[in-house]
């Protein structure tokens, strides 16, 4: 399909650099498997939803992959900053670094401030191979659980470019821009449809009947990347790291052969179900790397219901929620957001899609 196709304009004002306070306060335009659309809250979601239907939470946990550094040459020194985006071994992770084309194999890079983790000392890698999408292989010196503590003590919260180019992170995206069940170290982005939970919606949740589950995808940087070419068929996803545990994948299997819907909070979550079902729609246990590509056309095979914030126009997201809902619904419910003052993008508002397709 023509990646236009999936265009439209969204006012500047729109787009949310701060998180609802409180988080379920946050509005949800619910849009039903025959397109109609309908203004609620997230804190009403129970409401929405039927006793027996699951929720799909993905429970990775972001961690402070922005690293601030120098490509360093005998007694040249050049800026860089790097955006970790898959752990490809213990002293392993793939990067998008700027100034990318300067940097060679074999080159040495020194992250932190002026080079230096004032906590855990210099953490110091060399560039290796660099990947078809551009992404470039850092070996750390450091490996394992030292490693994870030097990102820790160096790294800076990735915000999404569309509002780091408006303001600086600050201490309070260290508490925003994570959920509240997030326990797996490793995504570069927040699940952001997670961020509207609290533990009382969770209690409202609970109280009707509708249970919760959890599955783990590391959102990987990938999915900030503009989509390039002209027909989506050109454009190549990149790999993220996920699991569906057994007992996950048959608890999720019982709801649905007791007639209950599986509801997926957030894409990333629908991706790795979607990912681990069989054509039958049977979940099953999985790990490993997908890079599943979902536009209009695909038949779904284990999610019925998603939740989801407002997505970048072009975006592979919204091609996602496209194929979910419908592109002319989508559209539709696009403009509708936009006409009555919606929140777009990683804190704002969010979106309940009843699937067009059953």
């Amino acid at each position: 399909m023509r990646v236009d196709l999936f265009d439209f304009e969204l006012p500047e004002e729109r787009i949310a650099l701060r998180p609802a306070n409180p988080r379920d306060s946050a509005r949800l335009l619910r849009v039903g498997a025959d397109g109609s659309l309908a203004d609620w809250s997230v804190g009403d979601l129970a409401e929405l939803l039927e006793p027996g239907d699951a929720l799909v939470f993905n429970d990775t946990r972001v961690i402070p992959a922005q690293l601030e550094g120098f490509r360093i040459r005998g007694e040249n020194r050049q800026r860089i900053s790097a955006t970790l985006h898959m752990r490809s071994g213990p002293d392993r992770w793939k990067a998008f670094v700027r100034p990318g084309k300067r940097i060679k194999q074999g080159d040495r890079l020194s992250f932190g401030d002026d080079g230096a983790a004032c906590l855990t000392g210099v953490l110091d890698a060399t560039a290796g191979e660099r990947g078809e999408g551009g992404e470039l292989e850092l070996i750390f010196d450091l490996s394992g659980p030292a490693l994870d503590e030097a990102i820790m003590a160096t790294g800076h919260i990735p915000l999404p470019p569309y509002i780091a180019s408006k303001r600086g992170e600050d201490d309070q995206d260290r508490k925003d821009y994570q959920t509240i069940y997030a326990r797996e170290d490793g995504a570069v982005a927040a699940p952001t449809a997670g961020l509207h939970f609290t533990d009382a919606l969770f209690a409202r949740l609970d109280a009707r009947g509708i249970s919760r589950h959890f599955v783990t995808l590391h959102v990987g940087a990938g999915t900030f990347l503009p989509v390039k070419a002209d027909d989506t068929t050109e454009h190549k996803m990149h790999s993220e790291i996920g699991h569906v545990s057994s007992e996950t994948a048959d608890a999720l299997n019982a709801v649905h052969a007791r007639g209950g819907r599986i509801v997926s909070v957030g894409t990333t979550s629908l991706r790795l179900l979607e990912s681990a079902a069989d054509e039958d729609g049977t979940i099953k246990a999985w790990s490993g790397p997908t890079d599943i590509f979902i536009t209009p056309g695909y038949r779904f095979r284990a999610v019925d219901v998603l939740m989801t914030n407002f997505h970048l126009p072009r975006s592979t997201l919204f091609m996602l929620v496209s194929a979910f809902s419908g592109l002319e619904t989508m559209r539709s419910a696009y403009r509708h957001a936009i006409e009555t003052g919606y929140r777009f993008y990683s804190y704002g508002d969010a979106s309940l899609l009843f699937r067009s397709n059953p």
